[in-house]
């Protein structure tokens, strides 16, 4: 996969556009207020190291299918909380019936998967759709328990 891949993405702060690469060192900012961007992409087999495992953020994989009804329900939460913790984290879809090895490797039963990796390594997994203000509590004990 090319870094070059990018997405656009509207600054939640200025509301302008800006294209944000799927995979990336650092986190990215607004080129016009320089505010940090909420990172969400789309991640499947043959990029998913690039694109979620050497993020320099912690990165919330959303394991989901296009059929499932909670996954529609909570991709806008998730949406949300990325936003919310615009330069905290990256947001990683992954439509598990585009992606069998994914799938396979996650162990995943259940559509909605929430995982949380840190550099590569799953510090929180959950089933299941949630608001965003549970979503949001998940992430961000997760990510405390584990500095602590």
């Amino acid at each position: 996969m090319s870094t070059m891949q990018a997405t656009t993405v509207r600054c939640p702060n200025c509301g302008r556009t800006n294209r944000v690469p799927v995979a990336a060192e650092g986190r990215p900012k607004c080129g016009h207020c320089k505010q940090p961007l909420p990172w969400m992409v789309d991640a499947g087999d043959d990029d998913f190291t690039e694109v979620a495992e050497r993020a320099d953020v912690p990165v919330v994989v959303d394991l989901w299918a296009t059929w499932c009804g909670p996954c529609r329900m909570v991709s806008p939460a998730l949406e949300k909380v990325a936003t919310d913790l615009a330069g905290r984290i990256k947001l990683v879809k992954v439509d598990v019936d585009k992606n069998p090895r994914l799938s396979r490797r996650f162990e995943v039963q259940a559509v909605p998967t929430l995982l949380i990796l840190d550099r590569g390594e799953t510090v929180a997994r959950q089933a299941g759709a949630a608001p965003a203000p549970a979503l949001r509590q998940w992430v961000e004990q997760s990510l405390t328990a584990r500095k602590g």
